[in-house]
């Protein structure tokens, strides 16, 4: 999960600007995994799936870790919403990140929320590949 993090960390400081984790912070995978805000990240596959949830996002979308990790992402968003959703993935596929995002979701029940201020960026490689899409979710809200 240390590779992990640090494709979080530094995709976000190179796309976004500014630092996704306090500068105290030694053990970056543990804080981002216990972070105050929802993140997720998916790869690249034709039907994209989850490759990470920390605590925030599991205990909103009630999926544990073992259910959302390889997860189809577009599960997370109703099948109404999911046309939005993958509209909103290829404007960040093509500009890089958006920020100040707000969408509808639903969780492993069903039961419709939003979520509220995301930033959601490319996860980039040092050689500039394209490896997936990471959101930050600083905001729950129910539907």
């Amino acid at each position: 999960m240390d590779n992990l993090a640090e494709l979080l960390t530094s995709s976000y400081a190179t796309l976004v600007g500014g630092r996704l984790v306090p500068d105290e912070v030694s053990d970056v995978a543990a804080w981002l995994y216990d972070a105050p805000f929802g993140l997720l990240a998916h790869d690249t596959s034709p039907d994209p799936v989850f490759v990470y949830a920390n605590r925030t996002a599991q205990e909103h979308f009630e999926y544990g870790w073992d259910e959302f990790v390889g997860l189809p992402s577009r599960l997370s968003a109703g099948e109404e919403d999911r046309n939005a959703r993958a509209a909103l993935l290829d404007a960040v596929r093509r500009q890089g990140y958006t920020d100040d995002y707000r969408g509808p979701r639903v969780t492993k029940s069903g039961r419709r929320f939003w979520i509220d201020d995301v930033t959601v960026w490319n996860l980039i490689t040092p050689g500039s590949e394209r490896v997936g899409q990471a959101a930050l979710i600083r905001r729950w809200s129910d539907g």
